[in-house]
């Protein structure tokens, strides 16, 4: 299978997946929907599953290198976190078949399918973001400080669409600069940040 057929292939299982949900979509499905049999698809991946991973780390790999341009820096841990936060926010804002996916993922909450994302997916970027938190000083419950800031991005980009009904709203809110701002001066300075009290 050359690269571009096999890339075809993970994009559109990352598609289907994204709208359907992992349940929903058979291999038949995809095989029709890529135009080839449904054995010619099993000769490539052994078994839904594997399709499925393969297709979660050819989504999350196209956005790698500049979550590894982060790590790879000399600058000081806040300025890390920062572009960390910058860079979650445009993969999730920009590649909205990626963000579906994981929002259906953790919907269905599947121990197996977990386990596997975390270790052959998000293991390395969540080490990482351990990493950094730690260097900053925090250094009690690192994995829930590293836990609660991706789920903070996450959250601030699913509730977008209910967010533009409700009082206060701003267009400049769904904008990305902005959101890596506030998140990051959220979570160095809580919730009375740089106005002071609350």
């Amino acid at each position: 299978m050359s690269l571009s057929s096999k890339e075809h292939i993970l994009q559109t299982a990352v598609s289907l997946f994204s709208k359907q949900g992992f349940a929903a979509v058979s291999m038949r499905d995809l095989a029709k929907a890529v135009d080839m049999s449904t054995a010619a698809l099993y000769h490539h991946f052994s078994n839904k599953q594997a399709l499925y991973l393969s297709a979660v780390q050819f989504a999350f790999t196209k956005q790698a290198s500049a979550f590894d341009a982060v790590w790879q820096t000399e600058l000081p841990a806040q300025e890390k976190l920062r572009r960390f936060v910058h860079c979650f926010v445009l993969v999730l804002t920009k590649d909205a078949d990626f963000r579906c996916l994981i929002q259906r993922e953790l919907l269905d909450a599947d121990a197996e399918r977990m386990q596997l994302l975390a270790e052959g997916v998000f293991f390395e970027q969540f080490r990482q973001l351990a990493h950094v938190i730690a260097q900053l000083g925090m250094t009690q419950h690192v994995h829930f400080k590293a836990l609660s800031m991706i789920a903070l991005v996450c959250n601030l980009i699913q509730m977008q669409p209910l967010s533009r009904y409700l009082p206060g709203w701003q267009a400049e809110h769904e904008q990305v600069d902005f959101i890596a701002e506030q998140v990051t001066d959220l979570f160095m300075n809580g919730l009375k940040g740089s106005e002071g009290s609350i």
